[in-house]
């Protein structure tokens, strides 16, 4: 049995071998690079192991990473300094100003997304026999259907954009993770007929008002006590102490009251990044919490992304499901296009969303250890081989093809916008 320092040391060591030898040959955006990196070097052991089946390499990382709770490492651990680090670092004067986007893209882009993705899914594992009911197709429509905040800012932080479709891309991201978590937890205990009262429509909304409503208001009331004692001194070891008290505490404070941990702490990131600064933060301190930060995320970014890579040797696919895997792939493309455009379309009066960032909406829908995380937490069922197949497939061409050619996609889709159309 290895033990979690063992473990650490062997991820992070992967992490700053792999992240050097990147920079230093193939170049490409770190976490792109390590996740691809991370496959590369899962697919070289089970060819190895096919070599040389009497060394035994293939079976012993997959024992060590068969200790890793993907789930609990990405949903009960990496995912709430993420958000923070991510929700400290966005202007909340301009995600105000793009709400009505945020907001419209968050809650009808996902459930549009769902409704599509759950029914072609569904369609075509019919035609090809595959054991996954309609139940179990909207399941893997709404734990892909939201853009990954993690790996949506990894990503934007290699694409030059309008700062204003910056915010809103993040606003989204940071967002729809929640409506999403609602709407995979009503499908899946409807899927397992289980759901009771929890799956009719008034069930659904006291969820979405109890988990969302009350993370976003437990996240405020957090934060604000959090500022207040950040303000009533001038003490950095403290106040960084505080910032790290605020995410694991609220994170864990949410999970006792069944509220959203994942938007709690975005609120209270939100509230510190924005009053903090100005009000409760001497210079000195600033520097070392920003560091303390933008140090946690890179480190928690790239371990995430490694995991990606390597989760393939232990996930367990069957043959027969990988062409309904591949066809997830342009269902979710196709899905994402139309659950950006309807919003653009239906509130063209608000002045807020442009059709001509749809293109770029679209290819900017990547997905990552979220939605694994979330496949991986399935009830073992008929469906769930090729769930997670579909899922795994859409998640490394997400991060790897659109991630690494999204600045070309900007280029070509956003340089003939005037300014205040691209914002």
């Amino acid at each position: 049995m290895i033990s979690i320092f063992d473990l650490a040391a062997l991820l992070l060591t992967l992490s700053a071998t792999f992240g050097f030898l990147n920079r230093r040959f193939l170049r490409m955006p770190h976490t792109i690079g390590l996740l691809v990196m991370g496959l590369l070097a899962s697919l070289a052991l089970v060819l190895v192991d096919l070599a040389f089946p009497a060394q035994h390499l293939y079976q012993d990382l997959t024992r060590v990473l068969d200790q890793v709770d993907f789930t609990a490492v990405v949903m009960n651990g990496m995912l709430a300094f993420l958000l923070f680090a991510g929700a400290m670092s966005l202007n909340l004067r301009l995600l105000r100003d793009r709400a009505l986007s945020v907001a419209t893209l968050s809650l009808l882009g996902t459930l549009i997304s769902t409704a599509l993705v759950g029914g072609a899914f569904w369609a075509i594992a019919k035609a090809l026999g595959s054991p996954v009911s309609f139940a179990w197709a909207l399941v893997f429509g709404a734990l892909i259907s939201p853009t990954d905040p993690v790996a949506v800012l990894a990503t934007l932080k290699n694409v030059n954009v309008p700062e204003a479709l910056e915010i809103e891309m993040q606003g989204e991201a940071l967002f729809n993770d929640g409506i999403g978590i609602v709407l995979f937890t009503v499908l899946v205990a409807f899927a397992a007929g289980s759901g009771g009262e929890a799956t009719s429509a008034g069930g659904i909304a006291a969820l979405l008002l109890h988990e969302a409503g009350g993370g976003l208001v437990l996240g405020v009331v957090t934060g604000y006590l959090a500022y207040r004692a950040m303000r009533a001194i001038d003490d950095f070891p403290v106040e960084v102490l505080i910032t790290l008290a605020l995410v694991t505490g609220t994170y864990a404070l949410a999970q006792k009251l069944g509220a959203s941990g994942p938007l709690a702490v975005v609120a209270a990131g939100l509230l510190i990044g924005e009053r903090a600064p100005r009000y409760a933060m001497s210079d000195n301190t600033q520097k070392y919490v920003s560091a303390l930060w933008t140090l946690i995320d890179e480190v928690l970014n790239s371990v995430l992304f490694l995991l990606i890579g390597l989760e393939v040797l232990v996930l367990r696919f069957q043959v027969a499901g990988l062409t309904l895997a591949a066809c997830a792939v342009p269902i979710v493309l196709v899905a994402r296009l139309v659950a950006v455009s309807a919003p653009v379309l239906l509130f063209r009066w608000g002045g807020n969303l442009c059709l001509g960032n749809v293109p770029f909406l679209t290819w900017a829908g990547v997905r990552g250890g979220i939605s694994v995380a979330l496949a991986l937490s399935i009830p073992e069922s008929d469906a769930k081989p090729a769930i997670l197949a579909a899922t795994y497939a859409v998640v490394l061409f997400t991060i790897v093809v659109q991630g690494s050619t999204l600045s070309m996609v900007a280029r070509r889709t956003l340089r003939e916008l005037p300014e205040r159309e691209a914002a």
